[in-house]
């Protein structure tokens, strides 16, 4: 009678059930990594970004290391051979993209840094035809040129023609510089070493940890930084809590997960939706303002991502057949 109580009870269990959802886990992936970016905006005047960035990773590494010390011992060999990569995602991956990202938010709307995160797939394509010849469809080509314009949208307050004159929101601007951060880190985590996710987190955590601290102490110095912690609010520190926990480490957990159960093709699609839960946060929690051009926005970068991701599977099904 054991047996079947047992089994009975881990069904009922709501963590096991959730574990079992794949589209749930991936939704909710998609809805913390898009509060990351409400979060920045929230953070300002709260918490100064290079203490948001060290505080958040350094959270998520200590609350990473006690998981991931079980397989450090069998990773170590392969994260010894590849400590300068994993330094530069954790550096410059990581902190760098967070940082710009962060500092952006102080100079722009939540909404606009959130849609123009959309603009990340097509760099990473871009970047792969570029430089590792990797052949794309005229499909995607027109995908990658819809979205881009989109986000160009985004950026010029719906008025591109204010690029030939390089009159862009400085904020804005930023959070640009901060996808194409994001997007260098992506093509090159084709380098990445075959260790256990847990273990590329800790180590990567631990680097970009370091180096925000870096960045505050090259950009302010020693106290200006002692001076930063001082004088963080509770709200900031609330930040700090969760952006260490949910974008960071449970949507890293819940992602891996979803790959697991459905592969990661499929998996891969829900990251499209961040900036749709990142611009839909930004009104509920912050009160901002959707304006015409983010809906037209909107629809050259969803008709864009499509485009792109439907070529791309039809290109991967006929080479598979």
């Amino acid at each position: 009678m054991t047996k079947p109580q047992t089994a009975q009870n881990k069904a009922k269990n709501p963590l096991i059930q959730l574990f079992s959802q794949p589209y749930l886990l991936l939704v909710l992936t998609a809805l913390f990594w898009g509060g990351n970016m409400v979060a920045g905006k929230m953070a300002v005047g709260e918490i100064a970004p290079t203490i948001l960035v060290a505080g958040r990773f350094l959270l998520g590494f200590l609350v990473i290391l006690p998981f991931a010390l079980p397989h450090f011992k069998n990773d170590w060999p392969a994260i010894r051979a590849k400590l300068p990569f994993l330094a530069f995602a954790g550096g410059v991956g990581f902190a760098g993209f967070n940082l710009f990202l962060y500092l952006g938010a102080q100079y722009t709307t939540a909404v606009n840094g959130a849609i123009e995160q959309a603009s990340i797939p097509m760099m990473v394509m871009l970047a792969n035809f570029a430089f590792y010849g990797e052949k794309t469809k005229a499909l995607q080509i027109v995908g990658v040129v819809a979205t881009i314009f989109g986000v160009l949208l985004v950026a010029t307050n719906g008025a591109p023609t204010r690029l030939l004159t390089l009159d862009i929101n400085i904020g804005d601007g930023l959070i640009l510089i901060a996808c194409v951060i994001y997007a260098a880190y992506s093509v090159l985590l084709r380098y990445r070493p075959k260790i256990h996710w847990m273990s590329f987190l800790a180590t990567t955590f631990f680097f970009a940890t370091l180096s925000a601290f870096v960045y505050e102490l090259v950009t302010g110095g020693l106290p200006t930084m002692l001076n930063g912690f001082t004088t963080v609010t509770t709200t900031g520190w609330m930040l700090v809590i969760y952006t260490g926990l949910f974008p960071s480490i449970i949507s890293q957990l819940f992602y891996a997960r979803g790959v697991e159960l459905i592969g990661a093709n499929r998996a891969s699609l829900f990251i499209n939706a961040l900036p749709l839960f990142g611009a839909l946060l930004s009104v509920l929690i912050l009160g901002e303002q959707l304006h015409g051009f983010h809906f037209v926005a909107a629809i050259f970068i969803v008709s864009g991502i499509t485009m792109a991701e439907y070529a791309a599977r039809k290109k991967a099904s006929s080479s598979n057949d």
